[in-house]
């Protein structure tokens, strides 16, 4: 029985196509794996940040930990700093709760079944680790990869529950000498010519085994579950001054931005209203839309200056910290737009 072309068909379109990105090695069998703490570092930025905006990060985290072991020793609030801008604290934390992990353990785990029992590691992530740094012989499997996927073997089962099945119609096309190129092969061909809208079939090394395209209808796969509608919170953002300082608090360590620096306010429910912590002149800001991964926030923005330091109540009942000078450096996105918006009230008044 012949060998499938698809392993090699793959293979070769990315010897000549693949995307250069900063943490991929293009290599040829036999040919040194790339650091693992590279592709880990790469990968973790990568979950849920745009290619753009994480190569910037991924370099400048190499130039200040260039070893697993210098991240791990780095301290907390640093790399928080350093990470402002990407997203989603809880990977970062994340990252830094792995990289203790490995440090003390002297390596990286070399199998995903290894690798996924490390924080903030799911079963993507993990592959990917496995494949491109071990050469595990595993299906990498990101949204890019996953269309490709479903078009190729036009998939009926809407996701996420079709990802078993894709998963188990490409293992067996997965090539021991080069897992990694493979997998990336497949999410460049995803991201470049098998796109959502518009796939470029004519111009996809794959189109003469493609169920998909010879079925005429690319754009029917994947199959998706009906979206639910995001449900939205409603919260208050308070911008207090006294003298050239403001008050802020320390998000607690685990939840959402946990551990971060924000604005005092009131805690994030379902309904509306304009609830301050104490009588004095506020001015009242915009209206902040914020998305999060399951909800999205509109949080309002209050102003005032008092005389006297003051004890920020009802809610959240944190103590109150107060700063003066670079008000915007390492602010998590949601209260840097807040941020902004309570400047620009201040200026106004």
């Amino acid at each position: 029985m012949p060998a499938n072309p698809i392993p090699a068909l793959l293979l070769d379109w990315y010897d000549h196509n693949g995307r250069i990105l900063p943490w991929r090695q293009l290599r040829q069998p036999r040919q040194p794996l790339p650091d693992p703490y590279g592709v880990w570092l790469s990968e973790m930025m990568l979950q849920q940040t745009t290619v753009q905006a994480a190569a910037p990060y991924w370099q400048r985290f190499l130039e200040l930990w260039p070893t697993v072991d210098a991240l791990a020793k780095a301290p907390d609030e640093q790399v928080m700093h350093e990470w402002a801008g990407l997203g989603y604290y809880a990977r970062a934390r994340n990252l830094l709760a792995t990289a203790r992990i490995v440090a003390e353990a002297g390596c990286f785990p070399r199998t995903s079944d290894e690798l996924i029992r490390l924080p903030g590691i799911g079963p993507y992530t993990a592959a990917a680790i496995a494949a491109i740094a071990w050469g595990e012989a595993t299906v990498m499997l990101d949204t890019n990869a996953e269309r490709v996927g479903a078009r190729l073997f036009a998939i009926a089962t809407a996701l996420p529950k079709a990802r078993k099945e894709i998963r188990s119609a490409l293992q067996p096309l997965v090539p021991v000498e080069r897992p990694g190129d493979f997998g990336q092969a497949l999410m460049d061909i995803g991201a470049t010519i098998c796109t959502a809208s518009k796939p470029g079939c004519n111009q996809c090394p794959l189109a003469e085994h493609c169920r998909a395209n010879q079925l005429g209808t690319p754009e029917r796969w994947p199959q998706r579950q009906p979206r639910r509608p995001r449900p939205v919170r409603y919260g208050s953002a308070w911008w207090i001054m006294h003298g050239d300082h403001t008050a802020w608090v320390r998000r607690p360590p685990s939840g959402l931005l946990g551990g971060m620096l924000g604005l005092p306010g009131t805690a994030w429910g379902e309904t509306p209203g304009d609830q301050l912590p104490f009588s004095a002149e506020w001015q009242k800001g915009p209206t902040i839309r914020h998305v999060f991964t399951h909800f999205e926030l509109h949080l309002t923005v209050f102003s005032t200056r008092v005389s006297t330091r003051v004890s920020a109540r009802p809610l959240p009942d944190w103590p109150l910290i107060w700063r003066q000078g670079n008000l915007l450096a390492g602010l998590p996105t949601l209260y840097a737009r807040a941020t902004r918006a309570a400047l620009s009230l201040t200026e106004q008044a």
